[in-house]
């Protein structure tokens, strides 16, 4: 029976390794996992305790036309209910607590918005529409500041959207070109964020830990410690795996002809760094490739097919940013939240700070954000696309702050009466993450930069994960990993079931007349 061999241990992984079982028929035990960390989960992590503090590099939002996923999850009982899979307890947790943000830009002087303006002027709506009726090929190597003056960059549109999805100004055009059109459906309520889904959980909990059980339940087998070196080729036309190579003292591994290898390409967690409540998080050294890109730069070497992973991680200054994790012992700054946004824990969403130099970003997500966390422990979490800059009350890069001094920054930014931050502050553990690489996947490209998730000519090998190519889907998704997952299977073993088609809201004439009324907005 031939084998399946997956490299890394994320999301995409594990969702090949569901694909192969519920439509290519392998035997779990025929199914090899190999990850370099000792857990898996890739950037779908979640860790820490309500003692020492929580701890979570990122967060994941869902929508309703992630078809991939949802029909994954369909069939992965969830945590708490067995009966129930994950996909209901997603659409179930929305229904309870679905957000409807009524402070999502706030500014310098605590006022709050108005989030159903967009702040457009005529020309920044005709570029927009210029944008999104650009061929793509003809935005290779363009920057997003290339096709927009300075003052789209202040538009309340701008700041929703560029600390909703992370974008920044110097991101590529190509990248922000997709999102327009992939999420289109969703400008009309853009400023309350109700068409955005929630886990119930942290992504860690309600989606890795479930998909991890049912696999291991059928018998794949997972080997946390063992990282891949690199791949041999066998002689002759064609790309066809021949041997993996393992490194440490792992002995190689042969791979058959009918083998196949399905290899995640990159991460954007790379490297991430932890601070601490007292400590900011130490400088990681982006003068090297990341290990989780070594594998792709020796495959892509004399390989065009196989992608440029230079391209990635190789602007370390250009996709770094900063997040990180509050856990709070009686729920004071919750509860200050509500009365200050109007909506109880966990439906009020994002709230931006929008003069802020390090642009921070809030939410207070339903309770319990860990599915142990104990009674009378509340969790948030915050990032910044701005680490560089000084702050504005702590007067030096967010990047140099411990957990303690970014919380004083955030709490003097909505200015929270001194007695109520006193609370707060005695109450709070904050654990700060640098992340060297998170927005790699935005950077300037160029058609080819990333492989084809089969490339042309291959009998056994597929790229899967955020750098491999999905013609009109988008990156820094569940969503793209679990497609690059289903369509490296199906392609693979040439199966008649393959993943649903993207959603193109933007073919939709209804959807478009409502997204031109929101740009419209005053």
């Amino acid at each position: 029976m031939p084998k399946a061999h997956l490299v890394g241990g994320g999301i995409a992984a594990l969702s090949a390794a569901a694909f192969l079982i519920r439509d290519g028929g392998f035997a779990g035990d025929d199914i090899h996992l190999y990850e370099a960390q000792e857990v898996v989960g890739g950037s779908l992590d979640a860790g820490g305790t309500p003692e020492t503090g929580y701890t979570m590099r990122g967060g994941r939002m869902f929508e309703p036309q992630f078809r991939c996923t949802f029909d994954l999850l369909s069939g992965i009982p969830s945590l708490d209910d067995p009966s129930k899979s994950v996909t209901q307890d997603i659409l179930d947790s929305h229904a309870e607590s679905p957000w409807d943000d009524a402070a999502r830009l706030v500014d310098a002087k605590g006022r709050i918005s108005d989030g159903h303006a967009m702040g457009f002027s005529e020309r920044h709506r005709l570029d927009l529409v210029k944008c999104l009726a650009t061929p793509e090929r003809l935005l290779d190597g363009r920057r997003i500041t290339d096709c927009f003056d300075a003052g789209f960059f202040t538009t309340d549109f701008w700041y929703m959207w560029c600390t909703t999805f992370a974008f920044e100004p110097w991101h590529s055009a190509v990248e922000f070109r997709r999102y327009l059109k992939r999420f289109v459906h969703l400008f009309p309520e853009f400023g309350a964020m109700s068409g955005i889904r929630r886990t119930r959980y942290n992504q860690y909990d309600s989606i890795v830990r479930p998909l991890t059980a049912w696999l291991l339940a059928r018998g794949v087998r997972v080997h946390t410690g063992r990282p891949v070196a690199d791949l041999a080729f066998r002689h002759g036309p064609g790309t066809s795996v021949e041997r993996i190579h393992f490194g440490g003292a792992h002995p190689d591994l042969a791979v058959a002809e009918d083998d196949l290898v399905l290899v995640t390409n990159g991460s954007m967690t790379a490297d991430s760094v932890l601070g601490s409540h007292t400590a900011p998080p130490e400088e990681p050294n982006t003068s090297r490739s990341p290990d989780a890109f070594l594998l792709w730069h020796r495959l892509a070497r004399g390989r065009e097919d196989f992608g440029r992973p230079a391209v990635f991680d190789h602007h370390a200054d250009e996709s770094t940013w900063e997040s990180f994790t509050v856990t709070e012992r009686g729920g004071t700054f919750a509860q200050w939240m509500e009365e200050f946004g109007g909506r109880p824990t966990g439906r009020g969403g994002l709230l931006t700070l929008t003069d802020s130099p390090w642009l921070l970003t809030l939410v207070v997500n339903r309770q319990p954000v860990y599915q142990h966390q104990p009674e009378g422990v509340c969790v948030w979490w915050g990032y910044g696309l701005r680490p560089d800059e000084p702050g504005t009350f702590v007067k030096k890069p967010m990047r140099e702050c411990s957990g303690a001094e970014i919380l004083d920054e955030v709490l003097r930014h909505l200015a929270v009466a001194p007695v109520t931050a006193e609370r707060i502050t005695a109450a709070s553990t904050v654990i700060p993450c640098l992340m060297p690489y998170i927005t790699s996947q935005f950077l300037v490209r160029r058609h080819g930069d990333r492989p084809e998730v089969v490339p042309e000519g291959s009998a056994n090998l597929a790229f899967i994960g955020q750098y491999a190519e999905v013609p009109d889907d988008v990156v820094f998704t569940v969503e793209y990993s679990v497609r690059t997952a289903w369509t490296a299977v199906s392609r693979l073993l040439g199966l008649d079931r393959r993943p649903p088609a993207v959603h193109k809201g933007h073919h939709d004439p209804h959807v478009l007349a409502e997204a031109l009324h929101a740009m419209h907005r005053r």
